[in-house]
């Protein structure tokens, strides 16, 4: 499932940066939506860094950020 997500997040971070790179280029301002949309993704691009580098870092730490159940002993 994570793969599908991945596809659509890279596929609309190079949209939206396509378009300002182009808007840049030809000195039009960006629409808004797609500003805004820019602005959503810059957002979930730091907030999924900032998730991973706290996991990344308290498991050097050796705390168990996830502690996922034992399916085995439900069973």
């Amino acid at each position: 499932m994570v793969g599908p997500m991945v596809f659509v997040y890279a596929l609309l971070v190079s949209f939206i940066l396509t378009g300002a790179a182009r808007n840049a280029k030809l000195r039009r301002p960006n629409p808004p939506i797609m500003q805004y949309t820019g602005y959503v993704l810059c957002g979930v691009t730091g907030g999924v860094s900032l998730a991973l580098f706290g996991l990344a870092a308290l498991s050097w730490f050796g705390v168990a950020a996830l502690s996922l159940p034992n399916v085995a002993a439900a069973i």
